[in-house]
């Protein structure tokens, strides 16, 4: 169970980071030069495969203006992992509604 909630923080807190990053229009090179690490270390730590050195994030959150408690802010990321998982749910129930709610997506976001 603990090795299931790190992961979990370890994806969120990539995602967090990845969203703020691109919330100041920063590329990975950017914010790696910014950090003094290696573009794929960023990545890695963006995909969740990493953790980002705790001595690292207070240049972190200065890099990307936030504060470190903002940084670890992503309950708004876990509510999207929830729905997105209950669409497909949904979907694996309904392969028959597939074409309608690919509609509905494509209207939504044309």
């Amino acid at each position: 169970m603990y090795h299931g909630i790190m992961e979990d923080i370890k994806t969120l807190l990539g995602k967090r980071i990845k969203e703020l990053r691109l919330k100041k229009g920063m590329s990975q090179e950017q914010l790696a030069e910014m950090l003094d690490i290696a573009v794929r270390n960023v990545s890695k730590i963006e995909c969740g495969t990493n953790f980002i050195r705790a001595d690292k994030i207070p240049k972190l959150s200065l890099a990307l203006d936030v504060t470190p408690k903002e940084l670890f802010n992503f309950e708004h990321l876990k509510e999207s992992q929830n729905l997105k998982e209950e669409i497909i749910s949904i979907l694996d129930d309904n392969p028959e509604k597939i074409t309608d709610i690919y509609k509905v997506v494509r209207a939504i976001t044309s």
